[in-house]
């Protein structure tokens, strides 16, 4: 058995709507190596979504297990879960989730304020961050002032600020032109081979193509795996 950095075991998941049960997981099964580059495709309504929230702890199974850096999630109380999603997870989103009353440099040091960092020592890894993401002249700029690509710049520079080892995309590419997107994903790219281990969402095939190995779901379960060090368990 692959011992990967996230792993899923037998995972299932069932909402319950009204009478109606739909079975969101049907028995996933899957390991992603540490420094691996996932894409995670598949057609509306084949799990990839719910997939990307179990390992992000944003979601809880309803059977199964979720083993994240050797610990069993599915064990674990909301307020551990929160702790961890904080400490050990980067998440990047379509939609950016950018405060908008917020400058550059305030929404990058947001999860720094949520851990406690004093105030010098946040400000400073912001404007780090905001350097690696090739945004440090944008750093009193609130996001209204921003492009599409800028604001997705400011929010991975916020998915690094607690320097987590895995980063989560859920579409992060779907509200930007070409251009930008493979901007973005050559950054996301960049990150990876730093080893960062990364897992996206997309119903795109060619930024799905940045991705070492891609992940394909349909109905709940795997269909396929693409690539080298692709594995199920």
């Amino acid at each position: 058995m692959s011992k990967g950095i996230l792993r899923l075991e037998n995972a299932c998941k069932i909402y319950h709507m009204g009478r109606q049960d739909v079975k969101a997981l049907a028995g996933v099964s899957i390991s992603f190596r540490s420094g691996s580059f996932w894409a995670i495709m598949g057609p509306s309504g084949s799990g990839k979504s719910t997939a990307m929230n179990i390992l992000g702890c944003l979601d809880r199974l309803s059977s199964g297990r979720y083993i994240l850096e050797g610990r069993d999630v599915s064990a674990l109380d909301d307020d551990t879960l929160s702790d961890l999603r904080l400490k050990r997870l980067g998440f990047i989103f379509q939609s950016f989730n950018l405060i908008p009353q917020l400058t550059v440099q305030r929404n990058i040091e947001m999860p720094l304020y949520y851990l406690g960092w004093e105030v010098t020592r946040s400000t400073s890894r912001a404007r780090e961050l905001a350097e690696k993401v090739g945004l440090e002249s944008r750093l009193n700029h609130r996001p209204a002032e921003l492009s599409g690509g800028e604001m997705q710049r400011v929010a991975i520079a916020r998915a690094l600020a607690n320097d987590p080892q895995i980063l989560l995309a859920d579409e992060p590419t779907g509200n930007l032109d070409t251009v930008t997107g493979n901007q973005i994903m050559g950054l996301l790219l960049d990150l990876n081979q730093q080893g960062k281990t990364v897992i996206m969402v997309t119903h795109e095939p060619d930024i799905a193509a940045f991705a070492g190995q891609r992940l394909y779901m349909r109905d709940g379960a795997i269909e396929r795996i693409e690539g080298e060090t692709g594995e199920t368990i």
